[in-house]
């Protein structure tokens, strides 16, 4: 919505996903089911649902949960009806107490000037929404008449504090904030500090703080108990190194959200191979408050594993110009390949770790460059002879 005022470059999405159109896409296989859309819809289906009648002991979050055009036609039906069932009351009492027919000008009714039912309906709509009686008036004449006047009043209030508290809260919302919280499109594996990560990115882009920012994540994939019970939405949660060593985050730019793949990971035994080929998802939820409201909002994506790439790392977004630092969103997806073992952590931590291992890459890089270079002196040695 952002990028067609021309606020922002349509170089990336802002619907809590942040893509790279130079890169290139990567489409998920459409077999496998998503427990978590990238734009954070939850991907379930509740089907024989037979307690509806739970949601009616919940009104007011019925109603702020409906579409737009839900809330409005049952925004305008209430007062409609509430207006209708007055104005029948009203009718009822003129007629009762001869107000509609009276020719004696000593005769006091129980409502001036009510001489039909749309001339009770009228006064209906003036009595709930106090625009003022004019020429039609309550006497004193009826006690019921003053009766039913404090009930509509009562109802009244009742409709207008339920009804536009449900557009206020319609209106404000935490996930329309989230629309400007942004996670990168993949996610990536390679070596940190040599330890094997996954990291993703998460920025936002309003200047209005997300206070106690906290990230969670979760693999969900399919499993099975000891038992043999096959459990199809097992959800894991896996520790985070957050560059602030805490869960909480203070998002003033992007930062890189990193996962240590140790023991401890259920992508302990994933290599880059077996990564491809199993039905594993990542799901990000990023929770904070609010700074301008209060309220709590939550913003949430997926990461399959078609979008998680290995031997990559993210670009730097954050540089320092003029005494400041300058944020390049349009980097904020990029990647860029980085010498990466595609073998698992597990086998990493077998032969001793990423140091070991490049060890054991060297030592055998180098025998292979001596290889070459005897070969190539005894070529040279056979030609002279």
């Amino acid at each position: 919505m952002l990028s067609r005022k021309g606020l922002i470059p349509e170089d990336y999405l802002l619907t809590r996903l942040a893509e790279n159109v130079q890169q290139p896409k990567f489409k998920a296989k459409p077999k496998k089911a998503r427990f978590v859309a990238k734009n954070g819809t939850c991907n379930v289906a509740h089907t024989n649902i037979r307690e509806q009648g739970r949601f009616l002991q919940d009104v007011f979050t019925t109603l702020v949960d409906l579409k737009w055009l839900h809330t409005l036609i049952i925004f305008t039906m209430s007062f409609l009806c509430s207006w209708l069932l007055f104005g029948m009351i009203w009718w009822l009492i003129a007629f009762a107490h001869g107000d509609l027919h009276y020719t004696d000008e000593e005769f006091v009714p129980c409502v001036t000037n009510i001489h039909s039912f749309s001339s009770a309906f009228l006064f209906s709509i003036e009595v709930q929404v106090t625009i003022g009686f004019g020429g039609r008036m309550v006497t004193e004449e009826c006690v019921s008449a003053i009766i039913v006047l404090i009930i509509q009043n009562i109802v009244g209030l009742l409709i207008n504090a339920i009804m536009l508290g449900c557009i206020f809260m319609k209106t404000a919302q935490a996930n329309r904030r989230a629309e400007t919280l942004i996670f990168s499109k993949h996610a990536v594996i390679s070596v940190r500090n040599n330890k094997l990560c996954f990291m993703i990115r998460i920025g936002d882009l309003r200047k209005s703080m997300i206070i106690s920012a906290t990230v969670r994540l979760q693999v969900v994939r399919s499993t099975s108990t000891q038992e043999g019970d096959v459990v199809p939405l097992d959800q894991v949660d896996i520790h985070m190194d957050n560059p602030v060593g805490t869960n909480g985050i203070f998002l003033v730019s992007p930062l890189i959200i990193c996962h240590v793949i140790d023991k401890d990971s259920p992508l302990y035994s994933l290599s880059a191979f077996d990564l491809q080929h199993e039905n594993v998802e990542v799901v990000a939820v990023l929770e904070g408050v609010v700074e301008t409201t209060g309220i709590t909002m939550q913003a949430r994506t997926s990461y399959v594993s078609e979008e998680i790439l290995w031997g990559q790392r993210f670009v730097p977004t954050v540089s320092e110009e003029d005494g400041m630092y300058a944020v390049d969103y349009s980097k904020f997806g990029n990647t860029m390949k980085v010498p990466t073992p595609s073998c698992s952590a597990k086998k990493l931590d077998d032969v001793g770790g990423i140091a070991r291992f490049k060890l054991n890459e060297g030592v055998t890089l180098r025998a292979t460059v001596r290889r070459r270079r005897a070969s190539a002196a005894s070529r040279r040695s056979r030609m002279e002879m």
